[in-house]
């Protein structure tokens, strides 16, 4: 099964559109993608911040937890439609003296401090059963050539 279309984030949807609750610039602020277990509740889009966020993928085997930022994030407009894509690399983790397991994975917001910090952008399931990466391979997130998400 190929993964899920990345699915926002009930609250993100609320922050980004209410500048009461803090400004978020989809350009220029560090976004930050993580992996998480099965077990994991990233997937819900009731889940609004990095810190609620359950089952990560631990540090090990070369994966550090919170640490891959996108490449560069872009915020465009075209014939009315606005995408948010991650026209940089894509995001690779190589597995170094064992293997990472994930079944899913969420991007957040690292600048935001307030209503919440972190509050996750997106989220997707990569796969219905986990991926692993074995010790000397890699776990590679190709981003859609049409954007992580549009607004049209």
């Amino acid at each position: 099964m190929a993964a899920t279309a990345w699915a926002v984030h009930d609250k993100f949807k609320l922050y980004l559109g209410d500048a009461d609750t803090g400004p978020i610039d989809m350009d220029t602020d560090s976004f930050i993608i993580v992996l998480a277990r099965a077990s994991s509740n990233c997937h819900t889009t009731t889940v609004d911040a990095y810190a609620s966020l359950t089952a990560e993928v631990s540090t090990a085997w070369g994966y550090t937890q919170a640490t891959k930022a996108l490449a560069n994030p872009a915020w465009t407009e075209s014939s009315g439609t606005i995408t948010w894509d991650e026209s940089g690399a894509d995001p690779v983790w190589t597995a170094s003296g064992g293997s990472i397991v994930a079944r899913y994975a969420a991007i957040y917001d690292d600048d935001v401090a307030t209503p919440v910090a972190d509050p996750i952008v997106v989220s997707s399931s990569l796969n219905a059963t986990d991926i692993t990466a074995t010790d000397g391979n890699t776990f590679t997130i190709a981003m859609h050539t049409s954007g992580i998400f549009t607004l049209a």
